[in-house]
């Protein structure tokens, strides 16, 4: 989207760009906590692509990337070629290989899982527990987000590390840990998820009874990427130039998620390669000398929520709760949402 928002107005008159989707839609991802939740409506995390006489939309799904004969492969649908490829899949659940997780768990990875998870999650009796496993980001929100949908819920959520938020300095994890005991969800530190069973966890090989299991402990570059004939990290991310493409393929960039960057994958930071593929487009395009060095790529922080009302983040060094925190990415979200397109 980024990406399309600086292309379009500078597009030169021969090329036309084609943009593939499984939905016809943009979807915020970061919001998909609250639509598993039920505090977000469905039509709340959908963004319309934007239009240009040089645009056209292809809505399938990719079943295969042939970079050798630069092809698109769809399902049921006639294949695509191209002369420059940009790869944004994003990313899938990483299960770290703990037997049951994938076939035993929810997750709010694409729209069409978060909004299974919905029905799951909402259509539990009173009383019922819920697992949440992993304490970064999106468990959090979740886990804080279910409690205002449902106090009705028991939710537990599986945190590995020694204190939740571990990476972050104490006072952000403090609030946090603060805000889950006044309102009732049970943080469990130090855990280690060892098998999943329907309805069941094991935490260090302890049993646990869960009514239902979400999974937000780590990703893991898209399927298609992974299968890609490239060199690639230990997450299955494609290790790039400093320009974003891969080595020795100049006509194929990689942003988000699968791209391996010194960052943890975010918005912010896909956001940010974007930026700069652009402007490496462009000049390739117009046959102008690319920099010798890009720009380092500078992120602002984090900011998370907690429920409705109140947040938290880490921005400038600078750990910040609260309200101002929720204000704060309330307002990000909806410059995203309405001026991104």
């Amino acid at each position: 989207m980024r990406i399309l928002l600086r292309l379009l107005p500078n597009l030169p008159e021969d090329v036309a760009v084609t943009l593939v989707d499984k939905v016809p839609y943009h979807c915020l991802k970061t919001e998909y906590y609250a639509l598993a939740a039920g505090t977000t409506s469905d039509q709340h995390v959908r963004v319309p692509f934007p239009t240009h006489p040089q645009l056209s939309h292809v809505f399938a799904e990719i079943t295969e990337i042939d970079l050798e004969n630069k092809t698109i492969h769809l399902k049921e649908q006639d294949p695509i070629m191209y002369d420059e490829l940009v790869i944004g899949l994003g990313c899938e659940d990483k299960y770290h290989g703990v037997p049951g997780a994938a076939e035993y768990t929810h997750s709010i990875q694409s729209i069409e899982k978060a909004r299974n998870t919905y029905q799951c999650l909402n259509n539990m009796p009173a009383g019922s527990t819920v697992g949440i496993v992993g304490a970064g980001l999106s468990g959090i929100e979740l886990a804080s987000e279910l409690r205002e949908s449902r106090p009705d819920l028991k939710v537990k959520l599986f945190d590995r590390g020694p204190r939740i938020l571990s990476t972050f300095p104490e006072r952000l994890s403090n609030y946090v840990q603060n805000w889950f005991t006044e309102h009732g969800v049970e943080v469990i530190n130090g855990a280690n998820v060892t098998k999943v069973e329907p309805n069941t966890l094991y935490n260090h090989d302890e049993k646990i009874a869960c009514d239902a299991i979400v999974w937000t402990a780590g990703i893991q570059a898209n399927r298609l990427v992974r299968q890609l004939d490239v060199e690639k990290d230990a997450s299955g991310r494609v290790k790039l130039t400093q320009y974003h493409n891969i080595p020795n393929n100049e006509h194929v960039y990689v942003v988000g998620d699968c791209a391996s960057l010194p960052y943890a994958p975010s918005a912010q930071l896909a956001e940010e390669q974007a930026e700069q593929i652009v402007q490496v487009l462009l000049k390739r395009w117009k046959n102008e000398p690319l920099p010798e060095k890009m720009p380092e790529i500078k992120l602002k922080g984090i900011l998370g929520s907690l429920g409705k009302k109140e947040g938290f983040g880490f921005l400038a060094e600078r750990a910040i709760t609260g309200r101002v925190a929720r204000f704060l990415k309330s307002g990000v979200l909806w410059l995203y949402k309405y001026h991104n397109g």
